[in-house]
C-alpha cells in the first residue's frame, strides 16, 4: 500500500498528464510536428509512470514544458510554480488519501489542521505583527503543512505548538 508521499507524487503526475492530454486534444493551430513530438513524449511519460518508474515519468513531464517553451508554443501549459504545483497535486490526492490513511490518523491530521487553521487566521488578524514575526508564522505554518500533506501527525503537532508558543507571546491566544 503506497504512503502519503507516493499518493502526492501519483497525484502530481496524473494532474500534469490531464493538462498535456487537454492542451494536446485541443486545436490551437499551433506546429502539428512538434505536437505530435510532444504528444509522443507525454505517451512515454505514462508508460513509465504505469511501470513504476515515477523518476522518468517526472523528467519527462519536464522535457514536455521544456519543449514546448523552446518551439515558441503560445497555448501550451506553462510549468507551475512550485506552490500551485503542490496545491494541483494536493486537490488530485484528496480522493486517493483517505483510501490509503486509516480513519484515525486521518482525525489526527485532521484535528492538527483545524487548530493550525484557527491559530494561523488569528495570528493573521493580530494587530502590530512586524515583518520578521509575519516571516516566522509562515514559516512554521508551511512545514506544519508539509507535514500534514506527509500524513506526518508528530511533526505537524510540533510545528503546531511552534505556531502557538508565537501566539502565546503576541498575546493571540487564550
Amino acid at each position: 500500500m503506497p504512503d502519503a508521499y507516493e499518493v502526492l507524487e501519483d497525484a502530481e503526475l496524473r494532474k500534469a498528464f490531464d493538462v498535456w492530454s487537454g492542451y494536446l486534444d485541443a486545436r490551437t493551430g499551433e506546429e502539428p510536428g512538434v505536437r505530435a513530438r510532444l504528444r509522443a513524449v507525454l505517451e512515454s511519460a505514462r508508460t513509465a509512470a504505469a511501470d513504476g518508474d515515477p523518476g522518468t515519468a517526472r523528467a519527462l513531464v519536464g522535457d514536455l514544458y521544456d519543449e514546448a517553451r523552446e518551439a515558441g508554443l503560445a497555448w501550451a501549459p506553462p510549468a507551475p510554480r512550485p506552490c500551485e504545483a503542490d496545491r494541483l497535486a494536493r486537490d488530485y490526492a484528496k480522493d486517493a488519501l483517505p483510501q490509503v490513511l486509516p480513519l484515525s490518523l486521518r482525525d489526527r491530521l485532521d484535528q492538527v489542521a483545524l487548530f493550525l487553521s484557527v491559530t494561523g487566521r488569528r495570528l493573521a488578524a493580530a494587530p502590530g505583527i512586524d515583518a520578521a514575526l509575519r516571516e516566522d508564522i509562515l514559516y512554521v505554518t508551511a512545514r506544519a503543512g508539509m507535514a500534514l500533506d506527509l500524513a506526518h501527525p508528530a511533526a505537524a503537532r510540533r510545528e503546531l505548538e511552534r505556531l502557538k508558543a508565537i501566539a502565546r507571546r503576541c498575546g493571540v491566544e487564550h
